[in-house]
């Protein structure tokens, strides 16, 4: 079954309106809060929910957000400060997700925040809610979009070169499914360490995801790049030749013929069929 919701995945790093953002020179189609603002729900009566349990500096966090979305214009974010398991059976905050128009995880670390909420009741409404009801976002930024996938990075693979054994991997949330994703992509080098994961799970698709930079899945297929930076999607599924099954630790890997693409705002793609569909140029 297709899911209905939407579902909104960030590199981290999105503009929250601080200061001038890194790109706001350098990118003529930077457009200040245009990822946050994906997230507001069409009434001002509905509701924002932010989930921070991937953050060890919560209420941190919190005032972060409830200054960014103040300056949006969007006043009344609510805010779930789950840490752990035992919270996560809160029945007010079940009561407050089964209402709510946008659930929103920030990031901080993806292995905390899967562990924490998965397999939970919290986490079996959202996927409920992100299945069947069209008007429902489901996202998440840095550690919160890796979250989102079915198999999710955990450690490792931050070397420039591929190193065999050198990637650990569990299960994250599973919204998204067939794909593992990366955050701060391209500013903290992560190229190796995503395509590590898929020349391990040829049949998964890499979404790296840049800073200030999201894709929009609709219909758990259809997505479409948003902000200021660039989306790589890594394809392994034509992998020809590779020593990855041979390899013991700290030996380099290598592969041929894995796949690449580059998504900037504006680019089309279709997680199912992995081709870019349709790009149109970004109107004033």
């Amino acid at each position: 079954m297709q899911p209905k919701g939407k579902l909104l995945i960030i590199g981290g790093a999105e503009d929250l309106g601080e200061k001038q953002h890194p790109m706001e020179e350098k990118n003529k189609e930077f457009e200040r809060f245009e990822i946050l603002k994906e997230l507001l729900p069409k009434s001002k009566k509905s509701r924002i929910e932010i989930i921070t349990t991937g953050s060890k500096i919560q209420a941190h966090v919190k005032k972060i957000y409830q200054k960014a979305f103040h300056k949006i214009g969007y006043s009344h974010p609510g805010f779930i400060p789950i840490k752990d398991r035992l919270g996560a059976h809160d029945a007010r905050y079940i009561e407050r997700v089964k209402k709510a128009a946008a659930i929103f995880f920030t990031g901080g670390d993806q292995f905390r925040l899967s562990t924490i909420l998965g397999g939970t009741k919290i986490i079996d409404i959202i996927k409920h809610r992100y299945k069947h009801d069209r008007n429902f976002i489901v996202a998440g930024t840095s550690a919160g979009a890796m979250a989102m996938a079915t198999i999710m990075i955990t450690e490792g693979g931050l070397e420039e070169a591929l190193i065999g054994k050198d990637l650990k991997t569990s299960s994250g949330l599973g919204l998204l499914r067939d794909c593992v994703i990366d955050t701060h992509f391209i500013k903290r080098g992560r190229f190796s360490r995503l395509a590590h994961a898929i020349i391990i799970n040829p049949d998964q698709l890499g979404i790296g995801l840049g800073e200030d930079t999201a894709l929009i899945i609709k219909n758990g297929t259809h997505a479409e790049c948003r902000g200021s930076g660039m989306v790589v999607i890594i394809d392994g599924r034509y992998i020809q030749q590779t020593n990855i099954s041979l390899v013991e630790s700290n030996e380099p890997v290598y592969v041929e013929n894995l796949r690449v693409h580059l998504l900037v705002k504006g680019c089309k793609f279709s997680i199912k069929t992995r081709k870019l569909f349709k790009y149109s140029l970004p109107t004033k």
